[in-house]
């Protein structure tokens, strides 16, 4: 065969190549998330069916909460205003498993054992990993036990979809939080810090309020609470009781 001819169906082999790769989906790594086995899952992807928003807490009540692209997506509205989202069912004993993605320069927070205000544990989430990240504290609630992680910065993925497990267990709570498969910390609770000594509540997404009540110029409030038209991201929420 010339050798003419040969380069010539050499071209056009690679061209169909490159023509059949350009029509392969490639998935984009950020959307994929496994809900791990034995687990049920607390969000259905396309509304907030058995969720509900406080109308009592102090962060607001009107918080802008919906769903877009399989996640629950968290906004102040308006600005200055933030709002938490609760679980219609209350939960004693668990392991919860979500995956966050926050913007910068954002503050909030996942609460347990809530009450309908809001009063509960909390494990702090600043958007982009911020300060205070994966810190257990009290919501309206002063806790005789703390925890913070020491090696947040080395798990936390930027811009990005973070995994979130979190194990309570014990009226006087045993506490265990992960972060992307690491654990950050495991602590036992002096005391039932909860008011009248509950040993349930719900689970809750908290999304911080800010001062003051105008967007400040640059994009941030209050160093880091909450940055005008922010937003903080919930998925693949799912929960084991124990």
């Amino acid at each position: 065969m010339p050798l003419p001819v040969r380069r010539a169906r050499r071209t056009l082999a690679l061209i169909a190549l490159v023509l059949f790769c350009g029509s392969i989906v490639i998935p984009n790594v950020q959307t994929l998330s496994a809900q791990p086995d034995g687990f049920t899952s607390l969000f259905n992807g396309e509304n907030l069916s058995g969720w509900h928003k406080s109308r009592t807490n102090h962060h607001g009540t009107v918080g802008n909460f919906f769903v877009e692209n399989g996640a629950i997506v968290l906004k102040q509205h308006p600005y200055g205003q933030g709002g938490i989202l609760l679980t219609d069912e209350k939960y004693g004993d668990f392991e919860l498993y979500l995956e966050f993605k926050g913007d910068p320069g954002t503050d909030g927070g996942l609460l347990f054992r809530s009450n309908e205000s809001g009063s509960a544990y909390q494990i702090q989430i600043g958007g982009g990993g911020n300060r205070g990240t994966g810190r257990l504290m009290g919501e309206v609630l002063h806790v005789t036990t703390t925890a913070a992680p020491n090696s947040l910065g080395e798990v936390w993925k930027e811009d990005d979809w973070n995994a979130v497990r979190l194990r309570v267990k014990g009226a006087v709570p045993h506490i265990t939080l992960w972060i992307n498969g690491e654990k950050m910390w495991a602590v036992q609770a002096e005391r039932n810090d909860l008011i009248a000594d509950a040993t349930d509540g719900m689970i809750a997404l908290q999304l911080h309020w800010s001062q003051p009540p105008t967007p400040v110029p640059g994009g941030s409030c209050c160093a880091y609470s909450w940055r005008p038209g922010a937003e903080h991201r919930y998925r693949n929420i799912a929960i084991k009781e124990l």
